[in-house]
């Protein structure tokens, strides 16, 4: 996995902008999703699917979590393009392309061309614009009222948290490690402190800023405290946290969605520049299905 061109001449990873960022349009069938069990930000676009009972709605294809030099790669052809590689989707939607091809990624079926890899969008479009196809009973993800405080709270866990852990483990020199590092466990102790009182980040309700911390603190002991040496504390050593991360994993939208083995073998096997070895650890020995004490 060559991020060379994602880190600045002082060691800081920069995240690569999305390519395409296209809005969906509320038709159903229309449009496939991309995604992999191992990604945090296609996790996400999971977990609002099936929370929002979209299944019908938009297709979706799982890719393999290895990754080589072509990118991720199908189990076998693609049912919707036969395409072997994601990167085929990408090509053909724009030749010139060089970057990353990632996850998670919506086709069109209809143009034949990809329409989004914007990764934050894809779940506000999910619960924004598919809102006339969102099952009866669906949980409102991103009501009207708290946008802007739950646009604020997303801001904070992406620079915080989500990316901060990349920006820690993909880091060049000691002051860029030093500076993620730090961001990301006073990002965990500010959200230790906010749980207090509170079922999720918001109050009784589910909403878009607890998926999106969710698959972050889904991969948190098993892979960023090691690999990505976020190694200060554990999800296991914070409280609140641990229980509010297990009370999330017991519904089946995040439970099945969560896949500790295509976690592990996709950081540990695929990212080489941290990992030369490829050898996939052990551990750890920790109890998801525990009962949350709350």
């Amino acid at each position: 996995m060559d991020l060379s061109r994602e880190t600045t001449d002082d060691g800081r990873f920069r995240r690569q902008p999305n390519r395409f960022t296209d809005h969906i349009t509320p038709e159903a069938g229309r449009y496939q999703l991309y995604a992999s069990l191992a990604c945090p930000w296609a996790q996400r676009a999971l977990i609002v699917r099936r929370l929002l009972g979209l299944e019908e709605v938009i297709g979706v294809t799982i890719v393999d979590p290895i990754r080589d030099e072509k990118g991720w790669r199908f189990f076998g052809k693609d049912p919707v393009t036969g395409a072997a590689y994601l990167s085929e989707l990408y090509l053909a939607s724009d030749p010139s392309f060089t970057g990353r091809y990632t996850v998670p990624c919506v086709w069109d079926t209809k143009a034949n061309h990809l329409t989004t890899n914007d990764y934050p969008q894809i779940t506000l479009d999910f619960e924004t614009i598919l809102a006339p196809f969102h099952a009866q009973g669906a949980p409102d993800l991103y009501p009207e009222r708290l946008r802007a405080e739950i646009d604020e709270l997303n801001d904070r866990l992406f620079h915080g948290l989500n990316n901060g852990v990349y920006k820690a483990g993909f880091a060049r020199s000691q002051e860029a490690y030093d500076e993620a590092v730090g961001e990301v466990f006073r990002t965990l102790d500010f959200l230790e402190e906010r749980l207090g009182g509170r079922r999720f980040l918001f109050g009784d309700d589910l909403t878009e800023s607890d998926v999106r911390l969710y698959t972050t603190l889904a991969r948190f002991d098993a892979v960023y405290h090691s690999h990505f040496k976020c190694m200060v504390r554990r999800l296991v050593d914070y409280p609140r946290l641990w229980s509010y991360a297990r009370d999330l994993y017991r519904v089946p939208a995040f439970r099945e969605t969560t896949d500790f083995d295509h976690i592990k073998r996709h950081y540990y096997v695929t990212q080489t520049n941290i990992n030369p070895t490829g050898i996939v650890p052990w551990g750890p020995d920790v109890d998801w299905e525990a009962p949350p004490a709350r």
